[in-house]
């Protein structure tokens, strides 16, 4: 079986095109604090980090021939670093080759990121694998080193932390965790995890030795060989002396015949999330699965599940690039783990799956409405389940008549992982800088098109008061919206915003498709009327020549419409194709280096609104017109970070926020291709 998998790795996939380079490169993706990456082309420029930009170094080298060469990790400077000569990336996994004294020496990070299966999408397990080959005709002895700095687990570097050494039934377990275990102690933004433990798992097979020492990357680099003794004064700082987590494994002579090692990184921690007061267990433990069976099956299920990854990845990249193209297609392939690694899959006290999205550098908050919306295509595309398990808790904390009495929907509860109410804007004593168009229209459009995707209303037949009361806000209130915030909050109050009041008409649509999927037919006959009547007086109002304008106010502006989208892909019809064509086209007149602004008041654009206003067009061209630019600048952004939705559309620079869950909303192109919806969302219901 090793011996199949290992031909299966030994080249780059076929399928994959070239990208010339990513702005930050994925290797570990699995939620807001177990999410490792490399911001350099080549892997031995930099340590590997956190999302945040933290330093969590896990560096490697490869002995050949008894000379010490790195292949992951600026460190040790006085080691010389081996030629990478290719690296790439695919839905679920990271390659890079290197090539180094006759010896071809190929590193894969695969994360099963396997949206149709939540069992697996929540194990918190990566596979590092090693595949080898002589490449001038002669063997060579061959050892690689992996070596894990403590820092990875806990929040600041001065903390004081412990290890151990377990096994299971299939592998060794070298472990580090902070010595406080203070669970769901801290929320905010720019922080890191310090409960819990990073484990290190060598499969029992493999040919391989462990050490939890300070000096094993000395001695391996020296001698080939780990300290014979563990470091066991503890606890002790996690920075500078404390000791790493290191395992040596063995390829012994390596001729033409590949030879392939792997190992398993795992972060667990008993809870996860906090929701109304109530700590939530990871949705992998809530039937409390003992870490070391977690463990075990991830290692039995390793050649499979590299199967199904590997045929996950080759699918997906025909059927991305047969939806919009090999630019959209390598957007969206460097969008997707990223998207999924912003959030924390919990289990409810009853076992139902609740995901909760963390506002990555934006403030950090948790189940923010305004993030899940620009989002949801990702969700609607793979499993509609997953959307569902986001938008339950916001509809039952809005429910809770002694919490949420405003009229309007709430903006997000709380702050990453302490999900026990809203704490944006008034929160929730006052109306001051909350996003009640926003988030009312947001909620109503997220139901209606989950609704349909699951073909079952209970959601909305559940939460109806609630979604009523919304309907009335926005009725009252969203064809001409107040001088309030939305979603691009960064561009400050807009009074009279015309892509707002097209959000308002289609929460005001999707209302009543809701109402006419319930029966309640003279509802729907109303607020249909309602929305079609508004639609009519918003083209009257946002007019301005060949354009429609930023504000009902305000001459000689223009914005992103990209709330339009909605309109053709639920069904809406409310407005006439020409208003999108008239956009698309006038929006080809004002295109940047490196993409479209968000609207005429500054250069920065925003990534998500930009694939969905290009979703507006109707031909390939125009499309691409907005994609292309926007590839372009996936490979030459000077702002080495996991992709920020944005940036500068003439400098390429990061204006703020990165590594956030809304770049899953480039699949809005792949959601509007019904056949390739249907196709995979058959997947995940095959699933459940």
């Amino acid at each position: 079986m090793k011996l199949k998998l290992s031909l299966a790795l030994i080249l780059l996939p076929s399928f994959v095109f070239a990208q010339q380079r990513a702005p930050d490169t994925p290797l570990i993706t699995h939620n807001p604090y177990f999410s490792i990456w490399s911001n350099t082309d080549n892997l031995t420029d930099s340590n590997t980090t956190h999302w945040t930009g933290a330093p969590q170094p896990i560096s490697g080298m490869a002995r050949i021939d008894g000379k010490a060469y790195r292949f992951m990790g600026r460190d040790p400077r006085d080691v010389p670093a081996m030629e990478q000569v290719a690296r790439s990336i695919t839905p679920t996994h990271t390659f890079y080759e290197f090539k180094q004294a006759g010896v071809d020496l190929h590193l894969t990070f695969f994360t099963p990121t396997i949206l149709s299966d939540l069992d697996i999408l929540s194990r918190p397990v990566t596979y590092l694998t090693w595949t080898a080959q002589s490449t001038d005709g002669a063997s060579h002895d061959v050892s690689v080193l992996l070596d894990v700095d403590p820092i990875i687990a806990v929040n600041d570097p001065s903390e004081q932390v412990v290890y151990t050494r377990n096994q299971t039934a299939t592998g060794n377990v070298l472990s580090v965790g902070s010595r406080d275990q203070d669970y769901l102690n801290r929320s905010g933004d720019n922080v890191r995890i310090d409960w819990g433990y990073f484990h290190l798992v060598v499969p029992k097979d493999e040919q391989a030795t462990t050490a939890i020492a300070a000096r094993a990357r000395h001695d391996f680099a020296t001698t080939g060989q780990l300290p014979a003794a563990d470091d066991m004064d503890m606890p002790m700082r996690a920075d500078r002396k404390g000791a790493h987590l290191d395992a040596v494994l063995t390829f012994g002579k390596v001729a033409a015949e590949p030879i392939s090692r792997h190992v398993l990184v795992s972060y667990t921690q008993n809870y996860e999330i906090q929701y109304l007061g109530r700590n939530l267990r990871p949705y992998w433990q809530r039937n409390n699965e003992p870490v070391s069976q977690m463990l075990d099956e991830a290692e039995q299920q390793y050649a499979s599940l590299e199967a199904r990854g590997t045929a996950l990845d080759k699918e997906l990249t025909a059927d991305l690039t047969k939806a919009g193209g090999e630019h959209y297609a390598a957007i969206a392939i460097l969008a997707y783990r990223q998207a999924m690694a912003a959030h924390g899959l919990v289990a409810d006290v009853d076992g139902s799956p609740y995901l909760f999205a963390k506002e990555n550098f934006s403030n950090g908050d948790i189940a923010t409405v305004d993030v899940l919306y620009p989002s949801a295509p990702f969700f609607l595309f793979f499993n509609p389940k997953l959307l569902e398990a986001q938008i339950s808790p916001v509809l039952k904390y809005a429910a809770l008549p002694n919490r949420w009495k405003f009229p309007f929907a709430p903006h997000d509860l709380g702050q990453y992982p302490l999900a026990n109410g809203q704490e944006y804007g008034g929160g929730e004593k006052t109306e001051e800088n909350q996003m009640p168009v926003e988030e009312s229209g947001n909620l109503l459009i997220l139901v209606d098109a989950l609704s349909r995707a699951e073909g079952n209303t209970a959601l909305a037949e559940q939460y109806w008061p609630q979604l009523t009361k919304w309907a009335e806000y926005l009725k009252a209130n969203g064809l001409d919206p107040e001088n309030q915030l939305t979603t691009d909050d960064f561009a400050g109050h807009v009074a009279h915003n015309s892509n707002l009041s097209i959000k308002a008409i289609d929460g005001l649509a999707a209302y009543a498709d809701l109402a006419r999927l319930l029966k309640k037919e003279s509802v729907a006959h109303e607020y249909q009327a309602t929305a079609k009547d508004y639609a009519g007086k918003w083209i009257t109002m946002a007019k301005e020549g060949d354009h429609y304008k930023l504000a009902f106010n305000s001459p000689n502006t223009w914005s992103q419409k990209y709330n339009l989208v909605w309109d053709d892909l639920l069904g809406y019809n409310l407005f006439p194709k020409s208003v999108r064509d008239s956009e698309i086209a006038y929006y080809q007149t004002k295109i940047n280096l490196y993409g479209l602004p968000l609207d005429s008041r500054a250069d920065y654009t925003k990534l998500d609104w930009e694939l969905w206003t290009a979703t507006l067009a109707d031909n390939p061209a125009a499309f691409n017109a907005i994609v292309d630019p926007i590839y372009k600048w996936t490979n030459e952004t000077p702002s080495r970070v996991p992709l920020t939705d944005w940036y500068d559309t003439k400098t390429g620079k990061q204006v703020g926020f990165q590594a956030r869950s809304v770049v899953g909303g480039v699949f809005i192109k792949a959601l509007a291709d019904k056949s390739l919806t249907e196709k995979w969302r058959a997947k995940a219901a095959a699933h459940q």
